[in-house]
């Protein structure tokens, strides 16, 4: 069978232990496997326990497909994994963990765990900056004031109504539709401009509402300004672009997430910041691509809720 273009197919072709452990092999170690431990490509694979060892001498011999990956130490099997990992991919809204749960057959705090773990191989080692044409914007998110009891909202809505809430930068580079999301501390001019230095070339053109901290950057960008207490588009200067990214990213926290952690909230912006940034290619396309990222990176649940990694 060839590998899976939908989501039945994928559930049908790793349901067998043999080709899940092939599909992962070959996108973790493209030169042949190697031993995390030292590197050493010279091992024997114990066909038994679907396990290798290292032939040199040292600590950890043995080891895993899952050992340095975001699933090592689960006892879930590679097949729920995959399966996981394809429906929170092309979801286009999220997938909550009951979801999760009732259709992988785990309970909701595993598949909770689960689906950190596959936001962290979602987020971008990507350390280049953005040019050409870049949007930039913030949105704040927490809950809505109309949900608050009355003393509570009338308390902490002030200005813009941003007080009590998570305030996240966005910038979308046009062309490319690129965007980066990140949270930031507030909306002041010691915050605003390191924030967009350290995204966007120098020299971009850079397009932002009348948020007085922007102005900072005219001496660096060619920065254009559109007043949306006058008008939304002017020409070529516009948000409009970022703030479809706040739209799909607030639809998933609204309808499928309902309460995220301000703790938790990045992890939830690499989500829709890879889903934005391949939403031109295909289902089976972005599975792999969060497959590829699942090397190097590790999440324990004593650091998902805010504990130390017992010894």
């Amino acid at each position: 069978m060839n590998e899976p273009t939908t989501l039945i197919e994928a559930i049908k072709y790793f349901r067998d232990p043999d080709v899940c452990l092939d599909f992962v092999v070959k996108l973790r170690w493209h030169d042949g496997v190697a031993c995390p431990t030292c590197g050493s490509t010279d091992v024997r694979f114990i066909k038994t326990r679907r396990i290798w060892e290292c032939k040199g001498q040292h600590p950890k011999r043995q080891f895993s497909v899952k050992v340095g990956t975001i699933f090592e130490d689960s006892p879930i099997g590679l097949d729920k994994w995959l399966a996981a990992i394809w429906m929170i991919a092309n979801a286009k809204n999220g997938v909550s963990s009951y979801e999760i749960a009732r259709n992988l057959g785990v309970t909701q705090k595993t598949a909770w765990f689960m689906l950190h773990r596959i936001r962290l191989a979602m987020g971008s080692n990507d350390n280049g900056k953005l040019s050409g044409t870049v949007e930039a914007d913030e949105t704040y998110i927490g809950g809505k004031a109309r949900n608050m009891h009355k003393a509570k909202r009338e308390a902490i809505i002030q200005g813009r109504g941003g007080v009590g809430k998570v305030i996240v930068m966005g910038l979308l580079e046009r062309g490319r539709g690129k965007v980066k999301a990140k949270i930031i501390a507030d909306t002041s001019r010691q915050t605003i401009p390191p924030a967009v230095r350290e995204d966007v070339k120098q020299g971009s053109n850079l397009l932002t509402d009348a948020l007085a901290p922007y102005n900072d950057l005219d001496k660096e960008y060619v920065h254009e300004v559109i007043d949306h207490a006058k008008a939304y588009v002017n020409g070529h200067v516009h948000t409009n672009g970022i703030e479809n990214f706040w739209s799909l990213l607030k639809r998933a926290i609204r309808g499928t997430y309902v309460n995220i952690e301000p703790a938790h909230l990045f992890r939830y912006l690499d989500e829709e910041t890879f889903r934005f940034n391949t939403h031109k290619t295909d289902d089976a396309d972005r599975f792999q691509g969060v497959v590829s990222g699942i090397t190097g990176k590790r999440l324990t649940y004593n650091e998902l809720i805010g504990g130390t990694t017992q010894a």
